[in-house]
């Protein structure tokens, strides 16, 4: 059995206070680690959860939590959503760890997760007809000013004119692809890793990728001719 809901709530409630705001959450590369490397730590951390041991619940919130909700900005682009999102999926984590046998890195298994609590709260969006947006400006915020030197006021109001223009076009993008894209783009995850988050063949992941690029490079191509 999974932990108590009692004292899980408490620790993945944390979330929403330790998490800072868009500017202050850095955006970490992914690594492909091999199951042999971390067999040992994660084992250890996941039989602890599913024992609800409350100190090894807390340590996976506080190893995971930015990813989650760095994940899940640039998926629905609203920081309150991604705390909402993040919560949910922590509490999901929680309430299935037990069934966790390593078949991917903890940290693919989490992001599995993550992208399915994203896919079925945008269905819920669109189901009542609402503006789904991602906000690059968040990402632009994580990521920080490009390397050189100190921006002044044209290149700021390139940059965010870009933004504008790649948000424009990510609008666009099917959830499927845009999930794809900030998967591989973003967090750096390796085709092998995006194909497990989603649920689908590297092959599946190829494509969507292609095609999701295609299509942005056509709309921004389009922008700039206008």
């Amino acid at each position: 059995m999974g932990p108590r809901r009692g004292p899980t709530r408490d620790i993945v409630d944390g979330v929403a206070r330790n998490v800072p705001a868009f500017g202050d959450v850095p955006v970490k590369q992914a690594r492909v680690a091999s199951w042999s490397e971390i067999d040992g730590r994660e084992a250890s951390l996941v039989h602890r959860c599913a024992a609800g041991d409350e100190a090894a619940c807390t340590d996976l919130v506080t190893e995971h939590q930015r990813m989650v909700v760095q994940l899940a900005i640039n998926l629905l682009g609203d920081r309150d959503e991604a705390l909402d999102l993040s919560q949910e999926v922590f509490l999901s984590v929680f309430r299935t760890i037990h069934r966790f046998r390593g078949q991917s890195t903890l940290r693919t298994w989490i992001y599995r997760i993550a992208v399915n609590q994203a896919r079925n709260r945008h269905r819920f969006w669109r189901r009542r007809h609402r503006a789904y947006q991602v906000s690059l400006d968040a990402h632009v915020a994580a990521h920080g000013e490009l390397p050189g030197s100190e921006a002044g006021p044209d290149r700021v109001f390139a940059q965010k004119e870009l933004a504008s223009r790649l948000q424009r076009a990510l609008d666009h993008l099917p959830f499927d692809q845009r999930t794809a894209i900030v998967l591989r783009e973003v967090d750096g995850l390796s085709y092998d890793e995006i194909g497990y988050s989603l649920g689908v063949a590297i092959g599946t992941v190829k494509s969507r990728l292609t095609r999701a690029r295609r299509a942005l490079r056509l709309e921004l191509g389009e922008a700039r001719a206008q």
